[in-house]
């Protein structure tokens, strides 16, 4: 796995030089379209190299996406992002972020679900309705981490930016939650009842969600007092940070909570009380480099990874039908599961129909939603869902991440 790691580190540097000096794209995008380039002539040398084609196939499988992302690389991201997150401001906007990252995916589950159950049936494909609804919680949760540095860059209100970007921080964990309650209901045998399967469900949340947010509030309030005693000593102070994701997320793993949640409420926590946007200090330069620096690696390399995979997919005709009729369905389900939690509340914003364009456009999809279709058997439908899921990230990524910049310039002329 080290050795996996380091070339696709590698290549995720060099990818990203070529990007800054050349392609001029945002780093995520221009990762993948590079990522998506080297697999041509990795697929030719598979009939004129095939020991080259085959090493770089265990490459991709040996780095294990799964488990590196959801066990490792997700909780760094959160935290890295929650870290310069301005809490007052997500204060402000705390009701429209909860509804989005809740009431917003549990609608788009059940929709996207139901969509994908019925364009399955309508191309000859066979989903069970339950594992369509797998689907819709997993590809429900956004991941604009790609297009936060375009929306910073255009003129839109303050309050929207905070929306999208709290919503990306918190949806994921919740999204993981719902994934796994469906994964219950899909596992379950004839001899659990339905009140029974409801109780665990229950369980689940209340000890994935609460007491992951709980559980943050305490590793951060730790580490919070760690790093503020050592004022002379920044070096200490980053290992300290570093010490509560790492430490932190495999506490999650042992308690059963959630470790997303509790990444998110630790850098939030963290990130406000020692002021890490002001960059004054030496433990806020030393904090603050040293995350900006590891958010550009991980980043690179699961984007990096995303792009490579690809190769080992093998796409028919009625997969690709299917995931362009599931494209429609999630953007048609995302405009729905963001009109109508907005509509519930007061906004800042002047002409609703066009944050909710922005949100709906810009509500990409990434690494998580893979992850969690490779988490699926072929016993939940899961080669068929990881088809569709790869062509709804490439088109989010791609299309909508080189686009979404166009669209605010257009609608905020």
């Amino acid at each position: 796995m080290f050795e996996s790691f380091s070339i696709i580190f590698t290549i995720a540097a060099l990818f990203n030089f070529i990007n800054y000096k050349w392609l001029k794209l945002p780093t995520t995008i221009g990762l993948m379209i590079l990522s998506l380039l080297l697999i041509i002539p990795i697929t030719f040398s598979k009939t004129l190299f095939p020991e080259f084609y085959t090493f770089f196939c265990n490459i991709i499988v040996n780095a294990d996406f799964k488990t590196l992302l959801l066990d490792g690389i997700l909780s760094f991201l959160l935290f890295a992002g929650a870290l310069h997150v301005n809490l007052a401001a997500l204060a402000k906007q705390k009701k429209s972020i909860f509804l989005f990252a809740t009431l917003s995916v549990l609608i788009s589950t059940f929709l996207v679900g139901g969509l994908t159950f019925f364009g399955a049936q309508l191309v000859g494909l066979e989903l069970p309705f339950v594992h369509a609804l797998l689907f819709g919680a997993l590809i429900s949760p956004t991941d604009p981490i790609a297009v936060m540095a375009i929306l910073k860059k255009a003129n839109i209100a303050e309050s929207l930016g905070i929306k999208i970007e709290g919503e990306s921080l918190f949806n994921d964990g919740i999204g993981v939650v719902v994934f796994s309650g469906i994964l219950l209901i899909a596992t379950a045998t004839g001899e659990h009842s339905a009140a029974e399967i409801g109780a665990e469900i229950g369980t689940l949340f209340l000890e994935e969600a609460i007491g992951g947010l709980l559980y943050g509030l305490l590793i951060g309030f730790l580490g919070l007092k760690c790093i503020q005693s050592l004022k002379e000593n920044p070096q200490l102070a980053v290992m300290m940070s570093l010490a509560v994701v790492m430490g932190g997320t495999t506490g999650a793993f042992m308690l059963h909570v959630s470790a997303p949640l509790a990444m998110v409420v630790a850098g939030l926590l963290i990130g406000h009380k020692i002021h890490i946007n002001q960059d004054k200090n030496p433990i806020q330069k030393a904090i603050n480099s040293f995350w900006e620096i590891l958010d550009d690696v991980f980043n690179g390399i699961l984007f990096v990874l995303i792009g490579l995979a690809i190769h080992l997919l093998a796409f028919n005709t009625s997969y690709i039908l299917l995931g362009l009729l599931a494209i429609i369905s999630v953007l048609l389900a995302r405009f729905i599961s963001v009109l109508l939690p907005y509509s519930l509340l007061k906004h800042e914003e002047d002409k609703p129909i066009k944050t909710i364009t922005i949100l709906t456009w810009g509500g990409l999809r990434g690494g998580i939603s893979i992850a969690l279709a490779l988490s699926l058997s072929e016993e939940l439908s899961g080669d068929l869902i990881l088809h569709i899921t790869y062509i709804i990230v490439l088109f989010s990524i791609i299309v909508q991440g080189l686009s979404i910049g166009k669209v605010v310039k257009r609608l905020y002329k």
